[in-house]
């Protein structure tokens, strides 16, 4: 027998959590195939058998373990099951089965991932009901008759996913590391920073232009798309070398003052918010940090980030447009100073040379630590992001190509 243990996974990581079993009790394993995947409060990971063998539980899903503790058993010495064979070819003399004929004719109203009788069906795609919010009463959650006649007599009224209407039902979960720890970073940043936000606005025209002219190119020579987030970032890293306490920590009685733009990348995932980080933006290239971003992304998504990949940012920026936000404040993510919020991009009238013209506008929100930061930093921090933003050529030396060819 060879004992699976939780692995240590960084200094100040105590517990994790049993997110799921990969392989099921029992099963048959290889050596190195994964068969658990463990979260963490900073990012989740994956166990793999250390030898091949059957594998047995010593832990169910959901439950906190500590650093150590016995996680699973191998069986290193059960023998690997057979292949299963593929079946024999139909003697000459068998007869050759019948096609299967379906007991309900599929209905394309209706999708496929939602089963529903024939009647059902007929009615969702003569009332043009949605099927999702039908209420299921059938076997193995299936769209029967009545279901849809009860949806029909009451229009506009929805239960709950599985509640029945009018209910009063109370449902208790048990709260994920992953979530605990945002609240107790959230709580944290409230209660030990002068947190403050000051709001500035951008008019968005050069930079949907820039990406209407070009992203076909763009995507074709780097293999990537070109998005929002690259401008921002280096936008962001240009406005933090000249404002270096935007980019500051305070360490006890001390201000620890960064040479380089760790941006931290707020992203959603159906888990929480995480926040990776991309190294040295300042020394990038529009494509490597749109790749950086992807990558991280898609790694978030899919429980993949080190705990490398998420700590160690200067600075960090969350786009709340991507849900629709027209405007919030963010809260800092502590040791961090300062926060950048993205907002949704609107159509608004603005005056431009005294006529009013409609402009693609965002408003930018900075949240900062106002022990460290003043409002002179703050302000013209968000003023130069704007500036950076509204035109995207001062990004290629960091100022206006005018100023500089006069020397002014």
């Amino acid at each position: 027998m060879i004992d699976i243990k939780v692995p240590t996974i960084g200094e100040s990581i105590t517990e994790v959590t049993l997110l799921k079993w990969v392989k099921p009790a029992g099963s048959y394993v290889e050596r190195d195939e994964v068969i658990a995947e463990l979260e963490s409060e900073k990012a989740t990971f994956e166990v793999n058998a250390e030898k091949a063998g059957t594998v047995e539980h010593l832990a169910k899903e959901g439950d906190t373990l500590n650093i150590g503790d016995l996680l699973a058993r191998i069986d290193e010495s059960a023998p690997k099951p057979a292949q299963a064979e593929a079946p024999a070819s139909t003697k000459e003399n068998k007869a050759p089965t019948p096609p299967s004929v379906p007991t309900e004719a599929p209905v394309a109203a209706v999708p496929n991932d939602i089963k529903a009788t024939p009647v059902a069906s007929a009615i969702i795609a003569d009332k043009k009901v949605d099927p999702k919010s039908v209420k299921a009463s059938g076997p193995q959650g299936k769209i029967l008759k009545d279901d849809v006649l009860a949806a029909l007599s009451q229009p506009g009224k929805i239960a709950f996913k599985g509640a029945d209407m009018h209910s009063r039902n109370v449902r208790a979960e048990k709260m994920s590391n992953l979530r605990k720890t945002i609240s107790r970073r959230l709580v944290e940043a409230k209660n030990t920073t002068a947190m403050l936000t000051t709001f500035n606005e951008a008019d968005m025209t050069a930079i949907l232009a820039i990406r209407s002219a070009h992203k076909d190119k763009f995507k074709e020579a780097h293999g990537v798309g070109l998005g929002f987030m690259s401008f921002f970032a280096k936008a962001c890293a240009i406005a933090l070398t000249e404002w270096p306490s935007v980019n500051a920590f305070i360490d006890g009685d001390q201000v620890l003052y960064h040479d380089y733009a760790d941006i931290s990348i707020a992203v959603s995932t159906p888990r929480g918010l995480t926040v990776p980080v991309i190294r040295n933006v300042e020394s990038l290239s529009m494509a490597d940090i749109e790749k950086k971003v992807a990558e991280v992304a898609a790694k978030a998504r899919d429980s993949k980030l080190t705990q490398e990949e998420l700590t160690g940012g200067t600075f960090t920026i969350t786009n709340g447009g991507v849900f629709g936000s027209l405007m919030s404040t963010p809260i800092i993510n502590i040791p961090q100073s300062a926060i950048l919020g993205m907002h949704k991009i609107q159509e608004r009238p603005m005056v431009v040379d005294g006529a009013v013209v409609v402009r693609p506008m965002m408003y930018l929100a900075l949240s900062y630590d106002h022990r460290i930061i003043d409002g002179r930093e703050s302000v013209g921090f968000l003023v130069r992001v704007k500036e950076l933003l509204e035109n995207p050529a001062q990004m290629l030396m960091g100022r206006d190509p005018v100023k500089t060819l006069l020397e002014l």
